[in-house]
Protein backbone atom coordinates (compact mmCIF):
# COMPACT_ATOMS: atom_id res chain seq x y z
CA UNK A 1 0.00 0.00 0.00
CA UNK A 2 1.40 3.41 -0.96
CA UNK A 3 0.48 6.55 0.97
CA UNK A 4 0.61 9.64 -1.24
CA UNK A 5 0.64 12.62 1.09
CA UNK A 6 2.32 15.98 0.50
CA UNK A 7 5.14 15.41 2.99
CA UNK A 8 6.15 11.85 2.30
CA UNK A 9 5.73 9.15 -0.34
CA UNK A 10 6.55 5.80 1.11
CA UNK A 11 5.65 2.10 0.93
CA UNK A 12 3.76 0.93 3.98
CA UNK A 13 2.47 -2.31 5.38
CA UNK A 14 -1.21 -2.89 5.96
CA UNK A 15 -2.84 -1.40 9.08
CA UNK A 16 0.05 0.90 10.02
CA UNK A 17 -0.23 4.52 11.08
CA UNK A 18 1.45 7.13 8.85
CA UNK A 19 3.15 9.61 11.19
CA UNK A 20 3.20 12.87 9.19
CA UNK A 21 -0.45 12.92 8.04
CA UNK A 22 -2.07 10.72 10.73
CA UNK A 23 -3.44 8.44 8.04
CA UNK A 24 -4.32 4.89 8.91
CA UNK A 25 -3.43 2.84 5.89
CA UNK A 26 -5.52 -0.28 5.46
CA UNK A 27 -4.90 -2.87 2.77
CA UNK A 28 -7.69 -2.52 0.24
CA UNK A 29 -8.58 -4.48 -2.86
CA UNK A 30 -7.53 -1.99 -5.57
CA UNK A 31 -9.78 0.81 -4.25
CA UNK A 32 -8.99 4.51 -4.01
CA UNK A 33 -9.96 6.30 -0.83
CA UNK A 34 -9.55 9.60 1.09
CA UNK A 35 -8.43 9.79 4.74
CA UNK A 36 -7.84 13.23 6.27
CA UNK A 37 -6.86 14.74 2.93
CA UNK A 38 -4.42 11.99 1.94
CA UNK A 39 -5.10 9.84 -1.07
CA UNK A 40 -4.47 6.14 -0.54
CA UNK A 41 -4.10 3.78 -3.49
CA UNK A 42 -3.70 0.10 -2.74
CA UNK A 43 -1.45 -2.16 -4.77
CA UNK A 44 -0.85 -5.85 -4.19
CA UNK A 45 2.33 -6.31 -2.16
CA UNK A 46 4.52 -8.87 -3.91
CA UNK A 47 7.23 -10.33 -1.71
CA UNK A 48 10.08 -12.32 -3.22
CA UNK A 49 9.53 -16.05 -2.74
CA UNK A 50 12.81 -16.53 -0.84
CA UNK A 51 11.92 -13.91 1.78
CA UNK A 52 8.32 -14.83 2.56
CA UNK A 53 7.69 -16.02 6.07
CA UNK A 54 6.71 -19.63 6.53
CA UNK A 55 8.47 -20.82 3.38
CA UNK A 56 11.25 -23.35 3.74
CA UNK A 57 14.66 -22.03 2.82
CA UNK A 58 17.63 -24.29 2.24
CA UNK A 59 20.55 -22.74 4.12
CA UNK A 60 22.88 -25.74 4.19
CA UNK A 61 23.35 -28.86 2.11
CA UNK A 62 23.69 -32.17 3.94
CA UNK A 63 26.74 -34.22 2.93
CA UNK A 64 28.00 -37.21 4.96
CA UNK A 65 25.63 -36.36 7.83
CA UNK A 66 27.05 -32.82 8.15
CA UNK A 67 25.32 -29.61 7.15
CA UNK A 68 27.81 -27.73 5.01
CA UNK A 69 27.15 -24.03 4.23
CA UNK A 70 25.33 -23.13 1.03
CA UNK A 71 26.97 -19.75 0.51
CA UNK A 72 30.55 -21.05 0.21
CA UNK A 73 32.26 -22.59 -2.78
CA UNK A 74 32.20 -26.38 -2.89
CA UNK A 75 35.91 -26.98 -2.16
CA UNK A 76 35.77 -24.75 0.93
CA UNK A 77 32.41 -26.13 2.11
CA UNK A 78 33.65 -29.73 1.94
CA UNK A 79 36.35 -28.94 4.53
CA UNK A 80 33.54 -28.58 7.12
CA UNK A 81 33.34 -32.39 7.09
CA UNK A 82 35.71 -33.96 9.64
CA UNK A 83 38.42 -35.81 7.74
CA UNK A 84 38.25 -33.76 4.53
CA UNK A 85 40.86 -31.05 4.17
CA UNK A 86 41.71 -28.80 1.23
CA UNK A 87 43.67 -31.53 -0.58
CA UNK A 88 40.91 -34.14 -0.23
CA UNK A 89 38.32 -31.55 -1.28
CA UNK A 90 40.26 -30.84 -4.48
CA UNK A 91 40.58 -34.58 -5.15
CA UNK A 92 36.82 -35.03 -4.69
CA UNK A 93 36.09 -32.14 -7.07
CA UNK A 94 38.48 -33.60 -9.66
CA UNK A 95 36.95 -37.08 -9.36
CA UNK A 96 33.38 -35.79 -9.76
CA UNK A 97 34.36 -33.31 -12.52
CA UNK A 98 32.09 -30.71 -10.92
CA UNK A 99 32.63 -26.98 -11.25
CA UNK A 100 33.78 -25.22 -8.06
CA UNK A 101 30.72 -23.00 -7.67
CA UNK A 102 28.65 -22.09 -4.64
CA UNK A 103 26.65 -24.98 -3.21
CA UNK A 104 23.32 -23.16 -3.54
CA UNK A 105 23.87 -23.19 -7.33
CA UNK A 106 24.24 -27.00 -7.44
CA UNK A 107 21.43 -29.10 -8.84
CA UNK A 108 20.15 -32.14 -6.97
CA UNK A 109 21.96 -34.51 -9.36
CA UNK A 110 25.28 -32.73 -8.75
CA UNK A 111 24.77 -32.94 -4.98
CA UNK A 112 24.02 -36.65 -5.30
CA UNK A 113 27.27 -37.30 -7.20
CA UNK A 114 29.16 -35.25 -4.61
CA UNK A 115 27.62 -37.27 -1.75
CA UNK A 116 28.51 -40.56 -3.46
CA UNK A 117 32.15 -39.49 -3.89
CA UNK A 118 32.43 -38.27 -0.28
CA UNK A 119 31.09 -41.61 1.00
CA UNK A 120 34.20 -43.33 -0.42
CA UNK A 121 36.38 -41.53 2.16
CA UNK A 122 36.95 -42.48 5.81
CA UNK A 123 35.28 -39.48 7.49
CA UNK A 124 33.34 -38.24 10.53
CA UNK A 125 32.35 -40.89 13.11
CA UNK A 126 34.16 -43.73 11.37
CA UNK A 127 37.42 -41.74 11.30
CA UNK A 128 37.06 -40.65 14.94
CA UNK A 129 36.44 -44.28 15.95
CA UNK A 130 39.52 -45.45 14.01
CA UNK A 131 41.76 -42.83 15.66
CA UNK A 132 40.45 -43.67 19.15
CA UNK A 133 40.94 -47.40 18.52
CA UNK A 134 44.56 -46.76 17.44
CA UNK A 135 45.27 -44.75 20.60
CA UNK A 136 43.63 -47.44 22.75
CA UNK A 137 45.79 -50.11 21.07
CA UNK A 138 48.96 -48.10 21.77
CA UNK A 139 47.96 -47.78 25.44
CA UNK A 140 47.23 -51.51 25.76
CA UNK A 141 50.57 -52.65 24.35
CA UNK A 142 52.38 -50.20 26.66
CA UNK A 143 54.68 -48.86 23.93
CA UNK A 144 56.44 -45.51 24.36
CA UNK A 145 53.71 -43.58 22.51
CA UNK A 146 51.03 -45.38 24.52
CA UNK A 147 52.69 -44.45 27.81
CA UNK A 148 52.91 -40.81 26.69
CA UNK A 149 49.16 -40.87 25.96
CA UNK A 150 48.47 -42.39 29.40
CA UNK A 151 50.55 -39.70 31.17
CA UNK A 152 49.08 -36.86 29.11
CA UNK A 153 52.48 -35.84 27.76
CA UNK A 154 53.48 -34.89 24.20
CA UNK A 155 53.68 -38.00 22.05
CA UNK A 156 55.87 -36.93 19.13
CA UNK A 157 59.16 -36.12 20.82
CA UNK A 158 58.57 -32.49 21.78
CA UNK A 159 60.46 -30.98 24.72
CA UNK A 160 58.74 -30.92 28.11
CA UNK A 161 61.15 -29.00 30.36
CA UNK A 162 59.49 -25.85 29.06
CA UNK A 163 56.32 -25.55 26.97
CA UNK A 164 54.02 -28.58 26.41
CA UNK A 165 51.35 -26.71 28.39
CA UNK A 166 48.57 -27.93 26.13
CA UNK A 167 49.14 -31.55 27.17
CA UNK A 168 50.36 -30.95 30.74
CA UNK A 169 47.77 -28.35 31.70
CA UNK A 170 48.22 -25.27 33.83
CA UNK A 171 51.54 -24.92 35.71
CA UNK A 172 51.66 -26.49 39.15
CA UNK A 173 54.04 -24.56 41.38
CA UNK A 174 56.20 -26.75 43.58
CA UNK A 175 57.31 -25.17 46.88
CA UNK A 176 61.03 -25.12 47.68
CA UNK A 177 62.13 -26.16 44.21
CA UNK A 178 65.21 -24.07 43.42
CA UNK A 179 68.18 -24.47 41.15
Amino acid sequence: VICKCATLRRTMLASMMHASCSTTVVAMQGKRSQFNGASVQSRPVVMPTAQRRGDLQVRAARVAGVEIPNNKRCETALTYVYGIGPTSAKAIMAATALENKRLREFSEEELTTLREEVEKYNIEGELRRTINMNIKRLKEIQCHRGKRHINNLPVRGQRTKTNARTRKGKTKTVAGKKK
